[in-house]
């Protein structure tokens, strides 16, 4: 199995790390071509805008292809990404999830906070996440799985074989949304 990380701009390093504990290799993604030969892609926490501005030609579509085909995981800024609609400001996204997202929902930088949350994966976990500008996932769709909630909202989904955190799990010790991640790649791969 291997593993992409969008490496555009944003929060690469921890999940290196994360997955080379659970034994995954990961190759960073930034040219098209970079998507082949990979089982999943991250698309990490960072500046969904900066992150849209600094894509290499035909990147995109080249994103748009492989998630037709194989899972995606996006952070934060790549939740953003994934979603049909953003808002606040608007913005360009990929669609790839039926879920609406509000840009930095709780504010700047100075209102990011940690908080615990239970999720809802192959088993219950408790995790303290990490929130930092956070978007908020607003509506999703009934083809859209909520696996974890924060304040009346989801702060975890999945749709088909793609997942989307609100939250940073790469910041925090707990191993078991990129262990999730990790079992979603294996089973597609599997078929």
């Amino acid at each position: 199995m291997k593993i992409g990380i969008l490496g555009l701009q944003g929060c690469c390093v921890p999940h290196e790390r994360k997955f080379a504990a659970l034994g995954v290799d990961c190759c960073r993604v930034v040219f098209p071509e970079d998507l082949t030969g990979i089982d999943g892609l991250v698309m990490p926490g960072g500046e969904s805008s900066t992150m849209l501005k600094a894509a290499t030609p035909g990147l995109w579509s080249a994103v748009g292809d492989f998630a037709e085909a194989r899972p995606i995981w996006g952070v934060c800024a790549g939740c953003i990404l994934l979603a049909r609609q953003v808002d606040n400001p608007s913005q360009q996204s990929l669609g790839l999830m039926s879920i609406d997202v509000r840009r930095n929902a709780y504010g700047s930088q100075n209102d990011s906070f940690i908080d615990d949350l239970e999720l809802n994966l192959t088993a219950v976990v408790h995790i303290e996440a990490i929130f930092i500008r956070a978007p908020q996932i607003m509506q999703v769709d009934d083809d859209v799985k909520v696996l974890g909630s924060h304040g009346g909202h989801p702060v975890m989904v999945e749709s088909r074989r793609h997942l989307a955190t609100t939250f940073h799990p790469e910041l925090h010790e707990s191993m078991a949304v990129h262990e999730y991640f990790t079992g979603k790649v294996g089973r597609h791969s599997d078929g």
